[in-house]
């Protein structure tokens, strides 16, 4: 007796020649629904005021206006307000700078509304909290990878996949750096949806014992959102505070000094990498799922 033929199940990859048959279909990426990605564009539109034809190839997030009006006043062209985000576009420079607010459900968010219009890379401006004693107000941490403290990734990757930057966006970042004689970190930083957790005792003996060099609240969901979602993405973190430090918790009058004396830097450097990547023709991504 022959045996029953069972039924041969291809799936195409996105932008692969020939089919891969161990790729399950996943219908609920942006690549590979079409109605999702009608209705992203559509969002991100409303959510920002600007039509996905405006953003720049190179995208910068922040989770703060005075880095936006920053932005603008130095070489932006115009701002646009959604009803939940904002944005600055930059024709002089190529880059968006989008301010995304906090959290990592926004992280999520924007990513996959990003992922709409196909950037070349995306670059958080971030701020976090120093944990190594080392560390102080006003240093710049170029994250290796982070760890996934928080609920939305969970939705993109399986918990063993880590949370990891595009290299080559770090590695671009990191020659910049260097290029304007500075100094950053390199490490693991943990990406919490917990508030208030500085008076939580047994999990700052977690964070001890975790080795992780900050505290922050979006990174982690930014780069497995981006993996999963082929956004190539990478950060630059900023020290704003030292959180295990007595007296080291962020305050309003501290924040101010902060944005003072560090923005303008930050986004110096931010802009300098996003404007130049493509220019010196840096290829990104190596491989595609």
């Amino acid at each position: 007796m022959r045996p029953a033929k069972t039924k041969d199940v291809t799936i195409q990859a996105d932008h692969e020649e020939t089919p891969n048959p161990y790729i399950l279909p996943n219908n609920n990426r942006i690549y590979s629904n079409k109605l999702k990605l009608q209705i992203a564009r559509d969002m991100l539109e409303r959510y920002t005021g600007s039509p996905p034809e405006r953003f720049g190839k190179q995208i910068i997030l922040t989770n703060f206006d005075y880095y936006l009006e920053r932005f603008h006043n130095l070489c932006g062209d115009e701002r646009t307000q959604g009803s939940a985000m904002a944005a600055v576009h930059s024709s002089k420079t190529g880059v968006s700078v989008i301010d995304f607010s906090i959290g990592s459900p926004t992280a999520a968010l924007i990513i996959e509304l990003l992922a709409t219009v196909n950037p070349t890379a995306v670059l958080l401006l971030g701020m976090c909290g120093g944990l190594h004693r080392s560390l102080k107000v006003g240093d710049f941490i170029l994250p290796t990878a982070a760890i996934r403290d928080e609920g939305a990734s969970r939705h993109f990757m399986p918990s063993q996949v880590p949370a990891l930057p595009t290299f080559k966006i770090q590695k671009f970042l990191s020659q910049i750096i260097i290029e304007k004689n500075l100094d950053y970190r390199t490490g693991v930083v943990h990406t919490t949806d917990y508030r208030f957790w500085e008076f939580d005792q047994k999990f700052k003996a977690q964070l001890y014992e975790e080795r992780a060099l900050a505290i922050e609240m979006e990174t982690a969901t930014l780069f497995v959102a981006g993996f999963a979602s082929k956004v190539p993405i990478g950060a630059l973190l900023l020290v704003s505070d030292l959180p295990l430090r007595r007296d080291g918790i962020k305050t309003k009058q501290s924040a101010k000094k902060v944005f003072r004396q560090f923005t303008d830097l930050h986004l110096e450097i931010g802009i300098k990498s996003m404007s130049e990547i493509a220019e010196r023709g840096e290829h990104i991504r190596h491989y595609k799922w």
